[in-house]
């Protein structure tokens, strides 16, 4: 799966609020990483945007560990860490609100540039347009969805994805406030 393309300019889709409802009456909480599911709450309660897939990014640093583990990294670790990408895939309405919370989704980067991208993925479009996705992963790697990282890196990814979801949820809260007051 191609995880990161450069974001693509909207396009009508008449489809959109069929869409919503149906990805909505979908959703399994359950299927969601514990960490995130506020997130996905907030974003199904957001007329003009919701989540597609996500996950909370997982990092394996032992042979057989449960890939969905949402353990932090030991903090006396060596060697290498395999990293499961953090990333969060919207679709989001072709409106003005649509278009501010794409606005305001873009520039989550800006507070981590070199580990945080925000774009499109082929995959995700392909099945609904005016689809984006914002993800942790060092730029070298950003169109993996899945990498081997140093020690030390991955420490540092870590905090990039911690620093990622308090964004989102600071995004959230003013986005969701702004609909509420209409």
């Amino acid at each position: 799966m191609e995880t990161f393309t450069n974001a693509k300019p909207f396009v009508e889709n008449p489809r959109y609020s069929q869409d919503r409802q149906d990805t909505l009456a979908a959703l399994d909480s359950s299927s969601i990483d514990r960490p995130i599911v506020d997130i996905i709450d907030g974003f199904s309660r957001l007329p003009h945007g919701f989540t597609l897939q996500s996950c909370y990014g997982h990092f394996l640093s032992t042979e057989g560990q449960d890939p969905h583990n949402l353990d932090p990294i030991p903090s006396r670790g060596t060697g290498w860490i395999k990293y499961r990408i953090a990333y969060l895939a919207f679709c989001i309405d072709n409106s003005s609100a649509g278009k501010a919370l794409f606005d305001a989704l873009a520039q989550i980067p800006e507070n981590d540039p070199a580990r945080i991208q925000f774009g499109s993925a082929e995959w995700f479009w392909k099945r609904h347009v005016n689809s984006f996705a914002l993800q942790v992963e060092p730029m070298r790697h950003k169109r993996k969805d899945q990498v081997t990282l140093e020690y030390e890196e991955a420490i540092d990814v870590q905090r990039s994805r911690g620093l990622f979801f308090d964004k989102i949820r600071e995004l959230l809260e003013k986005q969701l406030r702004e609909h509420r007051a209409g």
